[in-house]
């Protein structure tokens, strides 16, 4: 007779807001105007979750997702099939055939090679074009190779490499994006990603890409005060501590007290993604007062200032300011890597 192992609770968790998630989505479908807003949900949804995101917008009639790679599809195929198309932005390899043609998804081509390998099917699939961000995509000048007209393309896209400025980089893509067009043939297509949306209707095309905004970030100022928060990371406190001044807190004595404090430490290191940009830069939050991060982050703990919050002990909880604008500018990393980098560790809890 086998024994259940016991339960354990885990001393850092990621609170999610599926009401924010399908607000964000709404907010960019509405600013996508007449074109329809798909969702990226590459790289497990952002770090998110995969399975538990693509129900959800399925839910609010999101009809269109992006995913990287085939194991990204194969993860979501089950509960998107007959419900909205999966495009798999990697394209496809040699070593993907096999399961690729018996998918559901399709694969966005950026090669000739790609195009040639998958010409020997019939099934219909997307194209990335390469309008000057020189990553994927197959250049301008090579679409009029002989075997891309024998292809059944859905969408015909491409991708801005600077949509979250104001630059000449944006009008020039779009140009040779039009241009591209002309000559191709295809059902739908796709330019903007997230901050690509708010460059106005000229950008949208039939289908827009959004995906950072999804999940609470905000590349453009236009977004401020329309997406909310999705991800907020919250740890436990392990211990708390009083320190003298000129006591020195953290590794490499990176604080220095200068007067009596109470200090937490808390569940949460740059093992959880909560990363080292934050030292002496970050804030927690609890009983409505800011909590400021004093030392070094290490690896799976953090110390923060509990001035404002005096009443907290061992074992009470306090959620991460982690409000991506403003965490890049503290951390000096971009909303991208914060988002994407959150721990494994951290039990995703949706609410």
């Amino acid at each position: 007779m086998s024994i259940a192992a016991p339960d354990i609770p885990a001393t850092a968790r990621l609170q999610l807001s599926g009401d924010a998630l399908v607000a964000n989505w709404r907010a960019l479908n509405r600013f996508s105007g007449a074109a329809s807003a798909g969702a990226a949900v590459k790289a497990d949804a952002y770090g998110l979750g995969a399975l538990p995101v693509v129900q959800k917008l399925l839910d609010a009639g999101c009809q269109d997702f992006f995913v990287a790679n085939w194991q990204e599809a194969r993860e979501i195929e089950a509960i998107a099939a007959g419900k909205a198309s999966i495009s798999v932005l990697n394209g496809v390899r040699e070593e993907d055939m096999a399961f690729a043609v018996k998918s559901s998804a399709k694969p966005v081509l950026n090669s000739i090679e790609q195009i040639l390998r998958w010409s020997t099917t019939s099934l219909p699939c997307d194209v990335m074009i390469n309008s000057g961000m020189n990553r994927l995509g197959i250049n301008p000048g090579d679409l009029g190779h002989g075997c891309i007209a024998n292809l059944d393309i859905d969408l015909a896209m491409s991708h801005l490499a600077s949509a979250d400025e104001d630059c000449k980089q944006n009008t020039d893509q779009l140009a040779k994006y039009l241009s591209a067009l002309i000559d191709l043939q295809y059902k739908r297509s796709s330019f903007a990603n997230s901050a690509g949306i708010m460059l106005g209707t000229d950008y949208h095309f039939d289908v827009t890409r959004p995906g950072l905004s999804l999940y609470g970030g905000k590349p453009r100022p236009e977004l401020a005060d329309q997406i909310q928060q999705v991800a907020t990371p919250q740890a436990q406190i392990l211990q708390v501590r009083h320190v003298r001044p000129g006591d020195k807190i953290g590794y490499n004595a990176k604080y220095i007290a200068d007067r009596d404090l109470r200090i937490a430490i808390l569940a949460m290191g740059y093992a959880d993604g909560y990363l080292r940009g934050f030292s002496n830069k970050g804030c927690f939050l609890a009983d409505g007062g800011k909590l400021r991060v004093i030392g070094r982050v290490s690896m799976d703990l953090t110390a923060i200032d509990l001035t404002q919050a005096p009443k907290l002990e061992e074992g009470d909880w306090v959620d991460c300011d982690y409000d991506l604008p403003e965490a890049s500018r503290i951390s000096g990393l971009s909303q991208y890597e914060l988002i994407t980098g959150l721990g494994q560790r951290l039990p995703r809890i949706w609410q």
